[in-house]
């Protein structure tokens, strides 16, 4: 007695075919996924150069100093560090030039033609060559001479830019730092209580800028702080802010300035802010607003 076993036959081969019909169309789909993918990200790659490029060219400005972060928007401002040095040129106006250049950092130099820096005043032509930015401080930088009257304050003035005519361009020289600071009161004891106003006022109707700083090194006060305490000082008075103008001394008596300066400069490039020069500053500003 045969039995016969009931169940469904397959050709020879069937299975094998089977199964690789599967694998076939298993590749398939992984190309055709593949080939999805690349088409997205090609679409995704076309699409941020584009506006990349268009953001740059609608924002962009030739100085370095005005580079705007697309990452924090289109109008939004950099941090910004200005290095400012009252009272040169003097004997250490050359070593600041030195780390200036090597550190490639603009500066500016508000500069004074007093008796006892009229030897150094050739400096301001390789404070100009160099790139950097000279502004007034005053000739006599005597506060019961130029504050007396605002006649007197502009005087003082005149006599400076006479003294500065041989080594620069007097239609560069639209800026200036009153000495003491535009809100300095010692100046009331001698051309009263009003003057600082008027001079301000004044200032402006002439078209020239004025500009104070919100961060000091105390670098010229009695204490004579050494270079590490300089730096201190700088560091404190700048947290918190994103825009810096530095109050430092040009002087014969600030060695410790030069010393502290390329730590100061380091100090602010790792805190990721951008040098520029005051004027360089003001730009930026206007083109933000």
């Amino acid at each position: 007695m045969s039995i016969r076993r009931i169940g469904c036959s397959k050709t020879p081969g069937e299975g094998t075919t089977i199964r690789y019909d599967r694998r076939q169309e298993d590749q398939c789909q992984k190309l055709l996924a593949w080939s999805v993918l690349g088409l997205l990200l090609t679409i995704l790659v076309a699409v941020l150069h584009l506006l990349y490029h268009q953001e740059f060219s609608e924002t962009s400005i030739p100085n370095d100093c005005f580079a705007v972060a697309a990452a924090t928007g289109e109008t939004a401002l950099p941090r910004q560090v200005c290095l400012t040095f009252d009272d040169g040129p003097s004997n250490h106006t050359q070593p600041i030039l030195e780390i200036l250049a090597r550190e490639q950092v603009p500066a500016t130099f508000f500069v004074c033609a007093q008796e006892n820096n009229q030897e150094y005043l050739p400096l301001v032509r390789t404070i100009v060559q160099q790139g950097h930015q000279v502004a007034m401080h005053s000739a006599s930088h005597r506060y019961a001479r130029i504050y007396r009257s605002s006649e007197a304050f502009w005087q003082d003035i005149k006599e400076l830019r006479q003294a500065l005519e041989p080594y620069l361009a007097l239609d560069t020289l639209t800026w200036l730092r009153f000495p003491g600071g535009s809100t300095n009161t010692v100046s009331h004891k001698y051309g009263g209580s009003g003057i600082m106003k008027e001079l301000k006022a004044e200032t402006e109707e002439k078209g020239w800028h004025w500009i104070d700083w919100n961060v000091c090194g105390e670098d010229a006060t009695a204490a004579h702080p050494d270079a590490a305490q300089i730096l201190r000082n700088i560091q404190e008075d700048a947290e918190g802010k994103s825009t810096c103008v530095v109050l430092l001394h040009d002087t014969k008596a600030t060695a410790q300035t030069v010393e502290a300066l390329p730590d100061i400069i380091t100090w602010f490039r790792e805190a990721g802010y951008t040098f520029c020069t005051v004027e360089q500053l003001a730009e930026l500003q206007s083109a933000g607003e």
